[in-house]
């Protein structure tokens, strides 16, 4: 019993020291939290919401590696690009281009294939060189496969991988950036081509007016004057040319990334006119703006395009040939471009040449 005694008391001695220490631990101001804080202000129950709110918002920390990117341990922007990309612009970008398809189909059911009103000359006249076919076709040849793969990349997961699989839409998808990103150079290059080829047939005229009034000769068989471009041409000439020109420059940005800054320098242009926006943009800011913005300028010039291969194929007979042989049937050409034959008839009998051919 006296053994046993003493170890019940050892035992409460020894409980005794450790109370009495942890007591001494809490109590003292160096170790313990005072109304919820901790010296230094760092850690706590308090200051714990300010600090991880502060990170919430993208606060900065320091880090010892050159990329100071790194101290940002939150992009918080990154939620509303998310849900923007697959909110809003998914959304309305697949309703503008279901919609190109519902419009040119009803207009195909209602007005038919625009014929040549006198039937075909049997003769031909050249409409545009060797050159100009080229700049055309890289350019849309090109933006076909970048088109292709783009809405891969936005679609895809939804439509193409339960269909193929994870495995193959994988490769797909893989082989399809490589794709998109190497041919847009030769989209760019089929843009700059066809800009100095074109431009000078594309200003204003005051013939584009009447044209326009008219609406193109749409409906029923008369079609306005019109000289080598009409104004729906030249609309879809500039709408390529500045929507090309910013898709190619929002897509060098995301294939070089954290390299330019378009969005804070077109802020700081744009609050000219007493607008509020921000201009000190960070590098993932600006990398998000980019790839929102070459996804609806994508998506609109798909769905132009849309249009453009319509009227250029089944829309209209004699169409493609422009850009397929580059003669084009002599009756179309004075349908549709009569003012254009015009200048090139009076252009040859001055030079005692001709430019008309027997139609093969």
């Amino acid at each position: 019993m006296a053994m046993i005694a003493r170890r019940i008391a050892t035992l409460l001695a020894v409980l005794t020291v450790l109370t009495v220490g942890s007591l001494a631990l809490v109590s003292s101001p160096s170790l313990a939290q005072t109304g919820g804080q901790v010296p230094g202000d760092s850690l706590g129950s308090t200051s714990d919401s300010q600090f991880w709110r502060e990170v919430r918002n993208g606060m900065s920390g320091q880090v010892s590696i050159p990329n100071t990117r790194a101290g940002v341990l939150i992009q918080s922007e990154g939620d509303n690009w998310r849900s923007l990309r697959n909110g809003p612009v998914s959304t309305y970008g697949s309703w503008v281009l279901l919609g190109a398809v519902v419009v040119l189909a009803a207009f195909f059911a209602i007005r038919g294939r625009i014929r040549i009103e006198h039937g075909p000359a049997g003769v031909t006249i050249e409409r545009f060189k060797t050159v100009e076919r080229f700049a055309h076709w890289l350019m849309a040849g090109s933006f076909i496969v970048l088109g292709i793969t783009g809405l891969n990349i936005l679609y895809g997961r939804y439509v193409l991988k339960p269909v193929i699989g994870a495995d193959a839409f994988a490769l797909i998808t893989q082989l399809g950036k490589y794709a998109h990103n190497y041919l847009s150079f030769a989209f760019m290059a089929g843009l700059v081509l066809a800009f100095v080829l074109w431009v000078a047939h594309n200003l204003p005229h005051r013939s584009d007016i009447m044209w326009m009034l008219k609406g193109g000769g749409i409906f029923g068989s008369a079609h306005p004057p019109a000289r080598k471009f009409n104004a729906g041409q030249k609309i879809l000439f500039w709408l390529v040319m500045l929507g090309g020109l910013s898709v190619s420059l929002s897509g060098i940005a995301l294939m070089f990334p954290f390299e330019t800054a378009y969005f804070g320098k077109t802020f700081a242009l744009l609050n000219v006119f007493g607008l509020d926006l921000p201009t000190n943009l960070t590098a993932m800011q600006e990398m998000q703006l980019n790839q929102l913005w070459h996804t609806a300028v994508a998506v609109f010039l798909i769905a132009m395009i849309i249009a453009h291969i319509y009227i250029g194929s089944l829309g209209m007979e004699g169409a493609f040939d422009a850009m397929g042989s580059g003669q084009v049937d002599l009756n179309w050409a004075r349908e549709h471009h009569s003012l254009w034959v015009e200048e090139v008839e009076a252009q040859e009998a001055g030079e005692g040449t001709h430019r008309h051919s027997p139609a093969e």
